[in-house]
């Protein structure tokens, strides 16, 4: 698997724009992109790639990018299962990294981001879990457990089950 940082992303965005044989795409769900994307990256979430593999045919490179490059990496590792033979590389850092830069991104702020609202969620189910579990009964702590352990694995593996959940709500469409 080859890896590009974002400065090099930057100039093959710009250098490759418009040439067919090139794709860029972003896999990160709809509400992460449309929440904020790199002009000329389309978006095709991981959860969708098997159902567009046909459109990698003729294509020498694909540059895949997501919030940090984790999912990157997975989307890669899905394209070479599914015998897509172009150039795959992954954008290290993934958009994170391209803001830290300084570049420039698309941005909706409509609503509230994405992590934002996994952050209010898991902080709130975290306090509803000591509370019922001081004035209802003790087992409720379990709740708070279980939020914090989705929390060290998001932090761990970078993939957050509840960002993908909350992102699929009807006012993240």
């Amino acid at each position: 698997m080859k890896h590009v940082d974002v400065h090099t992303f930057k100039e093959v965005v710009a250098a490759e724009r418009g040439n067919e044989t090139v794709d860029f795409i972003n896999v990160c769900t709809p509400a992460e992109y449309k929440e904020e994307h790199i002009e000329g990256v389309r978006s095709l979430p991981l959860d969708q790639i098997e159902a567009h593999v046909d459109e990698f045919k003729g294509k020498k490179t694909i540059y895949v990018h997501c919030r940090s490059g984790n999912r990157g990496r997975r989307a890669i590792e899905k394209l070479q299962s599914l015998g897509v033979t172009a150039g795959l590389v992954n954008v290290e850092g993934g958009i994170m990294a391209w803001r830290q830069a300084g570049f420039a991104v698309n941005t909706n702020t409509s609503r509230l981001p994405v992590m934002r609202q996994v952050l209010i969620a898991a902080g709130g189910l975290a306090l509803i879990g000591y509370v019922l579990s001081v004035f209802v009964a003790p087992h409720f702590v379990y709740l708070s457990v279980l939020v914090a352990v989705g929390l060290l694995f998001a932090g761990l593996t970078g993939w957050c089950g509840m960002s993908f959940a909350l992102a699929k709500m009807p006012w993240n469409k």
